[in-house]
C-alpha cells in the first residue's frame, strides 16, 4: 500500500525545479524522493488549489509565486488527487487504485473500512472499493468492472498495518517537503509546510 499523487508534466513551469514526467501518471510519495520530485509533489498539490478563495481569505498576491501558493495556503480545505494505492508485489495487479475525484486527504477513509462502517470507495474509472467482512477486508479493484475485477481478501489486521505504513510513508514525505521548503520557498516554508500537512491529513497527530 503507498500513498501516491496523481501528478501531469510540468511543461512551463518555472517557480522551483521539478522532475521530468510523462503527460500522466503517479508519483509515490515517500522519504526517498529526490529534491525535484518533492519540487513536483509540492507544484502539484499547490496547482491542485490554485484558484480564488473566497473574500474572507484576502486578495490574491500579483507576483507570481505568491499567487500560485495563494489557494494552498488560504483554503480551510484542501485537495491532493491521489490515494493509497494497494498492488500485489508478486505479480504487479492492483487491488486499489485512486479514480477521478479521489484524494489523498481521505486517506483515513481507510480507518473507517477497520474500525467504522466497514466499507469505503476511492472515486471512479475505476471505482475501487474496500469492505470489512468479519475478520477479512475485501479490496475490489472496479466495482462496476463489466468482466469482472480483481478483488483479494485480506486480514484485517495486515490491512491495518498496511494503511499505517502509508501513513508513515506520508510523513516522511512530509519532512522532506518541509526541508525542501525551507531551500526553496524560504520566506513561505512553515506555511507551506502547514498546508502539505492540512492536505494530507495529517496535522492531528504528531
Amino acid at each position: 500500500m503507498q500513498p501516491v499523487l496523481e501528478i501531469f508534466a510540468a511543461d512551463g513551469f518555472a517557480l522551483w525545479p521539478v522532475g521530468e514526467h510523462g503527460s500522466y501518471g503517479y508519483l509515490v510519495l515517500d522519504g526517498e524522493l529526490t529534491p525535484a520530485e518533492v519540487g513536483t509533489a509540492v507544484m502539484r498539490i499547490a496547482a491542485s488549489n490554485d484558484f480564488e478563495p473566497e473574500e474572507q481569505h484576502g486578495p490574491c498576491p500579483t507576483d507570481p509565486l505568491g499567487a500560485f501558493l495563494h489557494g494552498l495556503l488560504t483554503m480551510p480545505d484542501l485537495f491532493a488527487a491521489g490515494g493509497l494505492r494497494v498492488t500485489d508485489t508478486a505479480t504487479g495487479a492492483f487491488f486499489v487504485e485512486p479514480g477521478c475525484c479521489n484524494g489523498l486527504e481521505t486517506w483515513r477513509d481507510w480507518q473507517e473500512v477497520l474500525d467504522g462502517t466497514g466499507c469505503s470507495y476511492f472515486g471512479h474509472d475505476p471505482s475501487s472499493a474496500a469492505e470489512r467482512v468479519g475478520d477479512t477486508v475485501r479490496l475490489t479493484l472496479d466495482v462496476y468492472a463489466k468482466d469482472g475485477s480483481p478483488v483479494i481478501e485480506l486480514p484485517v489486521d495486515q490491512v491495518r498495518a498496511l494503511v499505517a505504513g502509508a501513513e508513515a510513508d506520508m510523513r516522511d514525505f512530509l519532512c522532506l517537503a518541509g526541508t525542501w521548503a525551507e531551500q526553496h520557498l524560504p520566506t513561505h516554508a512553515a506555511a507551506v509546510t502547514a498546508a502539505l500537512a492540512r492536505a494530507l491529513d495529517l496535522e492531528s497527530k504528531e
